[in-house]
């Protein structure tokens, strides 16, 4: 499994995801919903490494000190190989975003096993919503969720997470969280969690 960098939403993108997540497993669909743990959230992944190196570690504060940005979900993507499609919504990607991912990518390439999917010319942002689907699921995933609308938000931090210690911290704000204490939402009892950020395949 893989390390990665992640952006997280604002309150209300973050809700509108997760309600999405939760029109799927209504419908019986796989869906992040399905997925416990107190690190899962809401993200766009920007950058994923076997490992990322202590000098990458020290590079990534300056190449988020943008952050806030402004942040405009678009329609749903399909990724990925038969029985095992990703569905995910896309993010529009403007200026400021693809700003900030070459800066991080800047940070983190020199880093053991970064992925290919990581390169700012390979790199499409997204925000997954279920894995595993084959393409009846797709069908049927598309279906719940016709009504699907553009939504428009903003990116306000960027975390680490780091799959083989079961942690996840805010770039340059203190030191890790583990399971079983919900670092995105501090009063929220431990939410979702998926088997990584970075999607630990790739980029989804």
């Amino acid at each position: 499994m893989k390390q990665s960098v992640e952006l997280l939403l604002d309150p209300g993108l973050d809700a509108v995801v997760r309600e999405q997540w939760d029109l799927l497993a209504r419908a019986g669909l796989p869906s992040q919903a399905r997925h416990t743990g107190p690190t899962n959230a809401p993200h766009v992944t920007l950058a994923v490494a076997d490992e990322m190196a202590d000098d990458a570690g020290r590079a990534l504060p300056a190449a988020v000190a943008t952050l806030p940005l402004p942040v405009r979900l678009g329609g749903l993507a399909v990724f990925g190989a038969p029985r095992r499609r990703v569905l995910a919504r896309l993010v529009v990607p403007s200026r400021a975003l693809l700003d900030l991912h070459a800066a991080v990518w800047a940070a983190v390439a020199g880093c053991p096993g970064v992925s290919d999917f990581s390169r700012p010319d390979h790199w499409t942002p997204h925000v997954t919503l279920a894995r595993g689907l084959d393409d009846a699921g797709v069908a049927a995933a598309l279906t719940a969720l016709a009504t699907v609308a553009a939504s428009e938000g903003t990116a306000t931090t960027a975390r680490r997470w780091d799959p083989h210690a079961r942690r996840a911290w805010r770039i340059g704000v203190g030191v890790g969280v583990g399971v079983g204490v919900s670092e995105e939402h501090p009063d929220r009892p431990p939410g979702n969690e998926g088997p990584g950020g970075g999607e630990a395949a790739g980029l989804h």
